[in-house]
């Protein structure tokens, strides 16, 4: 089984469309797409994971089928329960003197370097941003959803990997976002969903393949082929967008910080 994990292209998150780079980059993974073979497709509801897939549908005459689980990560922290949470998101806007709640995951580096936990496929779930957050229960209604879907292809999760009740070489694809992406590959490849949303950089129409392995019969584990990989932008010549990433040089103040 292999699956297509394709992120929206340059997002106006404002008016959840996208930008007119954005456009450039959903056109450009449309003329690929026929080489990707993408299989039965599967969109998040928001505007620019729908906006990107329909280059590509309305360009191959395909179809694809919305899920709400695939929506962009929506975790929130609440900081005001935690001064050491304030100090891991120091950006954290406020209103009459009382923070605002955030994306969850999205920590300043020397807080989640000096907190291993987070860096554990199972510790994460006692620590302080666990306590603060809806960080597990929203993971686990993904992971839940997504092992529903695959159970239907025939693959059911069991323990860390899967048993294989009809082995076949279908390909499904999702036209997703980057958080839900490291939520899915967390889960996949049983590592902590923190080390993918502060380890990887998946730039806009990038696109991230695992397959199955069955090396024991009826006993299937996933591995990745390709991660983030924008080569239908590099072909065309065009640089992919910066919106995946922050500053590569702090001093660098036109690049977000």
């Amino acid at each position: 089984m292999r699956i297509l994990l394709i992120r929206h292209g340059d997002p106006d998150y404002e008016h959840d469309c996208l930008t007119k780079t954005g456009q450039r980059e959903a056109a450009l993974l449309a003329q690929a797409a026929d080489g990707l073979m993408l299989g039965d497709c599967y969109v998040s509801p928001l505007g620019r994971a729908q906006d990107t897939a329909a280059y590509t549908l309305e360009r191959w005459n395909l179809t694809a089928k919305t899920l709400d689980w695939l929506r962009e990560f929506p975790a929130k922290v609440d900081v005001n329960c935690s001064t050491e949470l304030q100090k891991a998101f120091p950006d954290t806007r406020q209103e009459g003197g009382v923070y605002l709640p955030r994306i969850a995951w999205d920590m300043v580096p020397s807080y989640y370097y000096s907190h291993p936990e987070y860096m554990d496929r199972e510790a994460w779930r006692d620590s302080e941003l666990a306590r603060c957050s809806d960080m597990i229960p929203v993971y686990d209604h993904v992971v839940k959803n997504l092992d529903q879907l695959l159970a239907s292809y025939g693959y059911v999760r069991d323990g860390f990997g899967y048993r294989v009740e009809r082995a076949h070489t279908q390909t499904i694809t999702f036209f997703c976002h980057f958080g839900l992406t490291c939520v899915v590959l967390s889960h996949l490849l049983n590592i902590s969903p923190f080390a993918l949303w502060h380890g990887t950089v998946l730039a806009p129409t990038s696109v991230t393949e695992v397959t199955t392995e069955e090396r024991e019969k009826g006993i299937a584990m996933f591995r990745s082929q390709r991660l983030g990989d924008v080569s239908h932008l590099s072909v065309a010549g065009v640089k992919p967008s910066f919106s995946a990433r922050f500053c590569e040089t702090y001093d660098n103040q036109e690049q977000r910080h």
